[in-house]
């Protein structure tokens, strides 16, 4: 009995450890933002999309007007006036549906025209599905 139970344990460790190893790492997320008011409906959908990734992603979030944002405007060479970047696994620039899609700005449709990027949510979504299918 002793035996089989030295057996099963040894069976489960050799499968549980590969599998814990092989498992990919969370999606990075990095969110450059203006806390300002005509952004927050986009911060707030933003939020909830990425609440049904929770343990696939990692988030940090960057207030522009921060001594953090700042820094880390200045690590990613940004400059100038913009409300919203995202990057996801330190990328901005993706292809949907076969076109070229920038996460800056707001999302079409929303805010300001001249803050308006060429993406939406769907876009965000759709690359969120494609990065998290590793993990």
């Amino acid at each position: 009995m002793k035996k089989l139970l030295a057996f099963f344990c040894l069976l489960l460790a050799l499968i549980w450890i590969p599998a814990t190893a092989l498992s990919a790492k969370p999606v990075k997320i990095e969110v450059l933002y203006m806390n300002h008011g005509p952004l927050q409906p986009t911060l707030q959908e933003i939020r909830t999309l990425f609440a049904q990734y929770a343990k696939k992603i990692t988030v940090s979030w960057h207030d522009v007007d921060s001594e953090d944002g700042e820094r880390f405007m200045a690590k990613k060479g940004i400059r100038g006036h913009i409300p919203l970047v995202v990057w996801l696994d330190d990328r901005v620039k993706f292809q949907v549906d076969g076109k070229e899609i920038i996460f800056a700005g707001f999302p079409t449709g929303s805010g300001p025209a001249f803050f308006q990027g060429k993406w939406t949510m769907g876009d965000l979504r759709k690359i969120l599905e494609q990065l998290t299918a590793k993990s």
